[in-house]
């Protein structure tokens, strides 16, 4: 029998005991009166008016001395010191807490607020009941999981053992929520668009493909949180809609990539990207200050703050800084001489010009800090985004740029339908020859575009930022990443 196996074995026999004793181990109620933070916060208050109140928590730590129990139970919101004595609760309820009781367990505790000779905030138990019996030991506090699958697989150990990670979850849910209060405040309406979708769109990337029994048909997740349908929205006559929602990529895993992530995205109506990056900065710097209580950040190797001024990148410009290139002249000899000469390892020969001068670009950004805008992108690059009146090779579209990677995309909505089926089809084209993350000619699209669509502007993030404001990993950023099963 395994170490483990033991302890579950003799935490099974107290189980027992208890129902011996004729006491649940699970009781269906609690009669908690306060929790623990409210108690800490108005303690010198409590401690003189108060009487009797009911706690409850999990025990993390356990002190017995002779006819004296010093326990340490925390509830979430905070963590106190139960005295309980002898005395004070009965020998037969003593002798069965001090018989039944570890580390995990769930207990509640009656009492009176106290302090111990040492100051010690504490309470004094008049009564205890068990609320919930653990079977298995949290690991060690001080050392607890080692190995990182192991964090992840059992993310509720790492969060008992690593008050950071929990401290992550709850910022992580300001940071949505200031999101969609910022938007909220300015009358934008929060929307669902379908998951399952007949053609993926929004996005160039390889989709998850699954089959619908009832309709007999394969069906794709989708790739962006509903642009194409908010966009038809607008047609019908929604001037302003968010989502934020779950889409899902069936791509590489990195630093900064998952397969499944929660994503932003609002348009706006009777607007363009050049409000829209006005709007974009005061809305990351609010939801920075909301989430975070600074605009400066530490991000890997560079230093941002928000509260700066936002630097313009032409992407073309860029380019012919860097490579000599030309992305609106270049041929396809060209951009893979360039590749070959940056040193970016990828098979040239299979290289299309959009893919290469992707390629040649994102390897500038890694040394961008920020915050800034990338604009003048070609049209090869954008199907879903306005020509620019100045330049018709390029588009109106922004890429925010932080800490050397893409924070967020907006748009000057394309909503004249002619030119959105000419480069669906040129989309549909490279996805035919072999670039499956391509966009797919959505045609159902383009028939809502010919009932009319106002001028709009459009953005969309992911969750990325989060993760890049905290300056961790994406996967350390979700609460449960997706991870392979065990053998």
């Amino acid at each position: 029998m395994s170490a483990l196996d033991e302890i579950r074995a003799e935490r099974l026999r107290k189980l027992k005991l208890l129902e011996e004793k004729g006491i649940t181990p699970y009781p269906n109620r609690v009669r908690r009166t306060h929790e623990i933070g409210q108690v800490l916060g108005g303690f010198n208050v409590l401690e003189t008016e108060a009487g009797s109140l009911v706690i409850a928590g999990r025990i993390r730590a356990v002190r017995t001395h002779g006819g004296s129990s010093f326990i340490d139970i925390e509830d979430g919101t905070g963590r106190m010191q139960l005295f309980i004595k002898k005395d004070e609760v009965g020998a037969e309820a003593f002798e069965l807490l001090v018989d039944t009781i570890d580390t995990g367990d769930f207990i509640e505790a009656a009492g009176t607020p106290m302090r111990t000779k040492s100051g010690q905030e504490s309470l004094l138990v008049s009564e205890w009941r068990m609320l919930a019996k653990t079977l298995r030991p949290i690991p060690d506090e001080w050392y607890g999981l080692s190995d990182e699958d192991e964090r992840f697989r059992r993310r509720y150990l790492d969060m008992l053992l690593n008050k950071e990670v929990l401290e992550n979850a709850r910022k992580r849910s300001i940071f949505w929520n200031s999101f969609r209060s910022y938007l909220l405040a300015r009358e934008f309406v929060e929307v669902e668009t379908p998951v399952l979708e007949n053609t993926t769109g929004g996005a160039d990337a390889r989709p998850f493909i699954t089959h619908h029994n009832a309709l007999d048909i394969d069906v794709f997740l989708r790739i962006s949180a509903g642009e194409l349908w908010q966009k038809q929205l607008l047609v019908g006559g929604l001037p302003k809609t968010f989502e934020i929602g779950r889409i899902f990529r069936n791509e590489g895993m990195s630093r900064e990539h998952l397969q499944d992530y929660t994503q932003l995205e609002f348009y706006q109506a009777y607007s363009d990207y050049e409000e829209g990056m006005r709007m974009v900065t005061d809305m990351y710097r609010t939801v920075a200050q909301e989430t975070f209580g600074t605009l400066e950040f530490t991000i890997g190797e560079h230093q941002v703050n928000l509260g700066d001024e936002w630097v313009t990148y032409d992407f073309c410009e860029v380019l012919k800084k860097e490579y000599g290139l030309d992305p609106l002249t270049a041929t396809l000899e060209e951009v893979q001489k360039a590749l070959k000469d940056a040193g970016i390892e990828k098979d040239t020969d299979a290289m299309n010009i959009e893919r290469g001068v992707d390629l040649l670009w994102k390897r500038i950004r890694k040394t961008i800090s920020g915050p800034g805008f990338l604009i003048g992108v070609p049209v090869y690059l954008e199907p879903l985004a306005k020509k620019s009146e100045k330049n018709d090779k390029v588009v109106e579209r922004f890429q925010i740029i932080l800490a050397g990677s893409e924070m967020g995309k907006g748009f000057s909505e394309l909503n004249n339908p002619i030119d959105q089926k000419e480069r669906f089809m040129k989309q549909q084209a490279l996805r035919d020859s072999g670039d499956d993350e391509a966009q797919m000619a959505d045609m159902d699209f383009v028939e809502a575009l010919e009932y009319g669509m106002p001028p709009a502007f459009g953005f969309g993030l992911s969750e990325r930022l989060f993760s890049f404001l905290m300056n961790k990993d994406v996967r350390e950023a979700q609460l449960f990443p997706l991870m392979r099963p065990k053998e």
